[in-house]
């Protein structure tokens, strides 16, 4: 079962992100964590022609010219100075969408998606998939109860409009 929880609670989701979380229940049989053993790059793989459809430059390999690289910091004359990689973003609507694996509770990987997407320039809203069980460990509900902490003790301001969280 796909699960998702768009923040803050507040508001509801935007019909951009409403979106990707019918691209990823459209794929559910191929991607779900419950019988695939899939990694990160190939569940981006299944979602990626969706994903270019909706509008999202996608990843399409691990070489340098196949990355999305989403601007932070300017230099001299404009250039680009520092970027960060993203699996794929959506330039008019400001999205941007990481697909997690095994490493995306374990290694805190999603508070490093959000720490990126917080600098990242004119990025208003972040989708993060991940895993809903890995290695037996509830990795959806563990970064849905962070974010939804995060929200309600009201102590730390984000720069974003909204945080996706997907189960799959």
């Amino acid at each position: 079962m796909i699960n998702w929880q768009y923040f803050p609670k507040s508001d509801s989701i935007p019909s951009h992100l409403r979106s990707v979380v019918e691209i990823i229940e459209h794929s559910e049989d191929s991607i779900k964590s419950s019988s695939n053993k899939l990694n990160s790059n190939q569940v981006l793989s299944v979602l990626r022609k969706s994903l270019i459809d909706l509008g999202f430059a996608v990843e399409q390999d691990k070489k340098a010219s196949g990355k999305i690289k989403v601007p932070v910091l300017f230099g001299r004359n404009g250039s680009l100075e520092k970027y960060f990689e993203a699996d794929a973003y959506c330039q008019s609507t400001g999205t941007v969408v990481e697909i997690e694996a095994g490493r995306a509770v374990t290694n805190y990987q999603f508070l490093k998606d959000l720490f990126q997407a917080c600098v990242m320039h004119d990025v208003n809203y972040l989708a993060i998939a991940v895993r809903n069980k890995y290695r037996n460990n509830p990795d959806f509900e563990k970064a849905a109860t962070f974010f939804d902490t995060l929200y309600t003790s009201g102590r730390m301001k984000l720069p974003l409009k909204g945080i996706l969280i997907i189960g799959y």
